[in-house]
């Protein structure tokens, strides 16, 4: 048994099946996934029953993404509103995915930075973790945490595919650290050589679906199901059984939400 520590159910890629796709998911021995929402996207959250009538144990996250941060250029803290009423709204255990994202840039980098820091406030009062993305702002990201996080702020770095600094960054910052799809491809060895040295009660596992997918389904619409081929990636790596590492990963993902596990 695995937990899907990070999931888009509510993508409209996945409007046309979305039962099946849960079935597929608990016969693959997936017990519970974390559901990501756009919080500035009403249609999304809106959604949120529709995933939880189909797989009742998905817990879900809520946040404004670097991506959509432009949009608060004027008012950085009005994301962090956002975000509250989003995690009310859906009963939400994680503030996230929030972040810097430094490789599309479509958000200038101050605003993001602003917005970012917003949404790690409303953790704090909300006494949620944050899932983290970063994509070629490492640096930013955890200058960030430091000083927004007042080193109260609790976590995961969602799709963890960076070197071994920013590893030790997020571990001392008492991190999770989530291997997705990634860590399967031919390409990926330097990112395995790293992935074995997060301790193994700070590691999740994710599919980012429906991006990401996996091998042997690369190029694919990703599904929760297929968490289990980073799962058996990762155990091999660790010298594991996927079994045993399943049950270290699901005792993670509670331990990150805390409060919010059920």
């Amino acid at each position: 048994m695995v937990v899907d520590s990070h999931c888009h159910l509510a993508d409209e890629k996945f409007a046309g099946d979305l039962p099946g796709v849960a079935d597929r998911a608990r016969a693959a021995g997936i017990t519970s996934a974390l559901c990501i929402l756009a919080a500035d996207e009403p249609a999304e959250v809106a959604r949120a029953p529709v995933v939880r009538d189909a797989w009742p144990e998905v817990r879900f996250a809520a946040a404004v993404h670097p991506h959509g941060a432009g949009a608060y250029a004027a008012a950085p803290d009005r994301a962090g509103v956002v975000t509250r009423e989003a995690i009310r709204a859906v009963d939400g255990v994680v503030v996230g995915e929030i972040g810097l994202d430094y490789h599309y840039d479509f958000a200038p980098r101050d605003v993001q930075r602003e917005v970012f820091a917003a949404q790690i406030a409303a953790a704090l009062d909300l006494a949620r973790p944050v899932a983290i993305h970063t994509r070629e702002a490492s640096d930013d990201t955890f200058a960030v945490l430091r000083e927004a996080g007042r080193g109260q702020v609790r976590g995961v770095m969602h799709c963890f595919s960076h070197g071994e600094s920013e590893l030790r960054q997020a571990l001392d910052l008492g991190f999770y650290v989530s291997l997705a799809g990634i860590v399967t491809f031919p390409k990926s060895g330097a990112l395995r050589d790293v992935a074995r040295l997060v301790p193994l009660d700070r590691l999740l596992v994710e599919t980012d679906a429906p991006f990401l997918a996996p091998v042997p389904h690369r190029g694919k619409r990703n599904e929760p199901a297929w968490v289990v081929e980073t799962l058996r990636v990762v155990a091999t790596m660790r010298g594991m059984t996927p079994e045993a590492l399943g049950s270290l990963v699901t005792a993670n993902f509670i331990a990150l939400i805390g409060h919010g596990s059920r």
